[in-house]
Order: structure tokens, then C-alpha cells, then sequence
């Protein structure tokens, strides 16, 4: 696979010009990042306006990496055959009119359809970008750098998120969650075209129309099978679909076999250094935006943060993952990667246990050691295993590995909420007793999300709201037990999978696995 780069847009530029346009091109990856978790701190407030169910919630903060995660390895196809530049452009524009648009949602449904809409045009951004940063860094080192910054940026930018959406849904009203990112995009918008240079497959793969719509098949109603699965139980139309996902998965992993130019090579995977850092980015995310879904609705529905305080509590947890990121580069020229990244993992669980434990008991002191003891975690062995995921294909597979490795990516923010996000909806419903004296149609909206009890707490006042507020927050930290101990052991068995998997990984500071070639 070669790449073809326009004359005006050569490499050899002035290295202001290079970085310049690594800044550029952070914005898609920032926004990206934030969308996955920004709108969790605006749930209560979207609750309210909306009416929306404990399942609506989940759809609206799922719908998007849903939509995102099937696409992007089409999307990234789409780059090499138009050009990457072009693409991200063309997608920065829908990006920043679907979130205007969605800002505006009258329903729960029309916000569900809009974030469906900004995962779309996420997947146009980021199959893009390490490309592009890869042909803009011809010097091995500056790459690893640049690569080193791509990777604390998203993570940074998903612990970012939350105190964003704090601010925003403090001063504003949770639609402006939204209309932030097409704020935030002017400066690509504007200046792109001139400072990022262009390049493209010069001899570039079919787009195979079968494999998208299978992979679309396959996650879109296993995410759903889950979700009513933790939910309501075993029931024959959640089986049904997750047998029907499951059978598209087949289908799709066999077409991808059978085909000479697959969407998704998955000889990859035979690798077990690939196999193993594709899972710890999964589950790294996934770890991060279940922790986020329940902690940012503890801080202002249980301990009554505004969103804003809220957020602001999560800076330092912010800076501790891009901090950790950037170290572990260092790091790994005297511990072997495959450590780092099993530390870094070990750190997510045992803030999960953390909480599991003593989250209940202690609160806030115990909430808040744990986000720090995950955002390192987090920062550390995203870093390094997107490194070793880069190094440990051919060359002529960079581009396939990066597209899976984005894809990794945004499974992790789907599990964190689909799985994570349904145990604790279940448990809390579960747990939930409701005091006598209220109507039916109260009971039905405190049974639904804790966002709903409060509410309705507030609205009955006196002591029958208080001994409401009372134990539907009960209810919730249960919740938040039994999902912090279902966390625990997840990424307890993921970081045994990292230790050994990665036992033989490579240095990722020897040159010549750092030599990323040209996509």
C-alpha cells in the first residue's frame, strides 16, 4: 500500500508548519474523546427536560460510539480512496451541523437519532488522523512523540469531558454539551486545508458494501440484547437478538477470511502482542466511561454537586491521565512495555475494587483515590498499547492496525455503558423501595433512573419526598457496589491476559519498531 501526497502539501515543511498541524488535527481527536463522555454529567439535567427512561439514557449515551465503532474501519477505506484530508474536513462540516441539531432535541428519541447522526461523522474523523500525522513526522522520533500526544489527547480528552459538561450544563442548559464541539471545530474548519497536508491510497481497495452492513448487524443488536438482557432479565426478544448479533459476527469474520481485500484483516489477531494491546485498549476505555457513568451521578445526585463542581473534581483525574501518558514513552526504555501496560491496568482495578469495597462506607475520599488510581492507570496503558499495537504488524498493515485500534476504542465507551451502565440500572431497580404515598406515575419515574426519584422527590417534598431521596440514593450505591465488583474482577482478568500476553512485547523505544512507515 503506497500513499500519494499533493506537490504544494510536500513533507520536507518548516517544522512550525508540522506541528501546527498536529494541534489541527488533535481537535477531531479531542472531540471525539469528550463525546464519549461529556454528556454523562448532564444526564440528571437531561432527565428532566426529556422524560427520558433508565434505557433512553443508556441509548443516548450509547448510540453514538454504536454508530461510531461500526464505521470506522469503512470510513477509514473511505480516507484512503478520497483522501484523508478531504474526509476529515467533510466530516468536521457534518460533525459540527449534527450537534447544533441534536443540542435542540425535543424528545428523548429525536437525541437518541442525533447522537446516531454525530457517530456517523465521528467516524469520518479519526481513521484519519495517525495517517496523517505519520506522513506529516518522517523523523522517527518526532513520530513517537506526535503518536505519544494522539494518545494522551484522547484519553485526556475522555477525562476532560465531564468537567466540560459540568461547566456547560451549570451556566447553560445541557444542549450546549453539543453545541460546544462545533465551536471547537472553527479553527480546523478554517485553517486545515492550508496547514494538513493531503495524501491517499494510491492504488486504493473496493469499499465492501456486505461487510459494513454485517458489522452493523452484528453490534447493533448484541449493544441492545445486553442492555435489556441486564435490564429485564432473559426474555425471547433480547436472546433472539444476541443470537442474531452473534450469527452476523460469524458471518462477518468469515467474509473478512474469504475476501482478498477484507474490511477488517483479521490475520491480524494471530499476533499475540496485537491481539492482546487491541484488548487492553478495549477494556481500558471500557473501565473508564462505566467509572464516569456512575461517579457523575453520584457527585450531584447523591452528594448534590452542581454539575460544575462536579467536573471540576475530575481536573485533577484529567491531568494525571495525560501525565501518565506521556511519562509511560520514557517509561518503557527501562521496564518492558508489556509491564507498564499490565501496571497501568492492575491501577484500573484496583480503583474498581476500591469502590466495590469501600465506596459505600467511606464515600467521597474512597470515589475520589479511586478516579485518580484509574485516570493513571488509563493514561499508561492506552499510551503504550496503542505503541505496541503499531509495531507489531508489517508495515503494509499500519493502516488496518490503526483503524482496529480506533474501533478498540469506542467498543470500550459502548461496553463501559452498555454492560457496566445496564448492571447498574438493574441493580438499582433492584435494590429500589419505594416508600407508600406515591401515585402510579410517580413510583413508575422514581423506578426508572435515581435522576427520576429526585425529581420526583422534589416535586412531592416534605418527609415523603425526603424518605424517597433516601432510598433511592441507597438503592444507587448498592448499584454502584455490585458494578464496581462485576468491574473489578474484568479488569482483574484483563490484566493477568496483559502480563502474559504481552510478556514478550518488544521495547517500543527500539528504532526499529518505531519506524512507522507511510499509510
Amino acid at each position: 500500500m503506497t500513499t500519494t501526497l499533493t506537490p504544494q502539501t510536500s513533507l520536507r515543511t518548516a517544522p512550525w508548519r508540522k506541528w501546527t498541524a498536529l494541534a489541527l488535527l488533535m481537535v477531531p481527536v479531542l472531540l471525539v474523546a469528550v463525546d464519549n463522555t461529556a454528556l454523562t454529567f448532564a444526564l440528571p439535567a437531561i432527565t428532566s427536560a426529556l422524560h427520558a427512561s433508565g434505557v433512553e439514557l443508556l441509548w443516548i449515551i450509547d448510540a453514538y460510539p454504536l454508530v461510531l465503532a461500526a464505521l470506522l474501519v469503512a470510513m477509514g477505506n473511505l480516507g484512503d480512496r478520497i483522501g484523508r484530508r478531504k474526509l476529515l474536513m467533510i466530516g468536521s462540516t457534518g460533525f459540527g451541523l449534527a450537534s447544533i441539531a441534536a443540542a435542540f432535541s425535543p424528545t428523548a428519541g429525536a437525541l437518541i437519532a442525533g447522537r446516531a447522526a454525530l457517530g456517523l461523522f465521528g467516524a469520518t474523523l479519526m481513521p484519519s488522523t495517525l495517517s496523517l500525522i505519520r506522513n506529516i513526522f518522517t523523523d522517527a522520533n518526532q513520530r513517537r512523540l506526535a503518536i505519544a500526544i494522539w494518545a494522551a489527547v484522547f484519553s485526556g480528552g475522555a477525562a476532560v469531558g465531564p468537567i466540560l459538561g459540568g461547566w456547560l450544563v451549570d451556566h447553560f442548559w445541557w444542549g450546549a454539551v453539543l453545541i460546544a464541539p462545533a465551536v471547537l471545530l472553527i479553527p480546523l474548519l478554517a485553517f486545515g486545508t492550508k496547514l494538513i497536508p493531503e495524501s491517499k491510497d494510491s492504488s486504493p481497495h473496493p469499499v465492501d458494501l456486505p461487510s459494513i452492513l454485517l458489522s452493523i448487524l452484528a453490534m447493533g443488536p448484541l449493544a441492545i440484547a445486553i442492555k435489556e438482557l441486564t435490564v429485564h432479565g432473559l426474555q425471547p426478544l433480547p436472546i433472539a437478538l444476541a443470537f442474531f448479533g452473534v450469527g452476523m459476527g460469524v458471518v462477518f469474520v468469515r467474509r473478512q477470511l474469504r475476501i482478498p481485500y477484507p474490511m477488517l484483516d483479521m490475520s491480524l489477531f494471530a499476533n499475540p502482542v496485537f491481539s492482546t494491546s487491541i484488548s487492553a485498549n478495549v477494556l481500558s476505555f471500557t473501565s473508564m466511561t462505566g467509572f464516569i457513568f456512575f461517579f457523575s451521578q453520584h457527585l450531584q445526585l447523591v452528594t448534590g454537586l452542581t454539575p460544575l463542581d462536579a467536573g471540576l473534581l475530575m481536573l485533577p483525574a484529567s491531568v494525571a491521565t495525560i501525565i501518565a501518558g506521556l511519562a509511560s514513552v520514557p517509561l518503557v526504555r527501562a521496564v518492558r512495555p508489556g509491564l507498564v501496560v499490565a501496571g497501568g491496568l492492575f491501577l484500573s482495578t484496583a480503583a474498581y475494587f476500591l469502590v466495590a469495597l469501600l465506596g459505600e462506607a467511606v464515600g467521597m475520599p474512597v470515589y475520589l483515590l479511586a478516579v485518580y488510581l484509574l485516570s493513571i492507570g488509563i493514561g499508561a496503558a492506552e499510551t503504550i498499547s496503542n505503541d505496541l499495537i503499531m509495531s507489531s504488524v508489517p508495515a503494509e498493515k499500519a493502516g488496518a492496525a490503526s483503524a482496529i485500534s480506533e474501533t478498540g476504542y469506542e467498543f470500550g465507551a459502548l461496553l463501559g455503558t452498555a454492560v457496566l451502565g445496564s448492571i447498574l440500572t438493574a441493580s438499582y431497580q433492584q435494590h429500589l423501595r419505594l416508600p407508600a404515598g406515591l401515585s402510579d406515575t410517580d413510583a413508575s419515574a422514581a423506578r426508572e433512573t435515581l435522576a427520576g426519584a429526585v425529581d420526583v422527590a422534589h416535586r412531592v417534598g416534605g418527609e415523603l419526598g425526603a424518605q424517597l431521596t433516601t432510598t433511592a440514593q441507597h438503592a444507587f450505591d448498592s448499584g454502584v457496589t455490585v458494578t464496581a465488583a462485576i468491574g473489578a474482577l474484568l479488569m482483574a482478568a484483563v490484566t493477568v491476559a496483559a502480563a502474559v500476553g504481552l510478556r514478550k512485547a518488544p521495547r517500543a523505544t527500539k528504532e526499529s519498531q518505531q519506524e512507522l512507515p507511510g499509510h
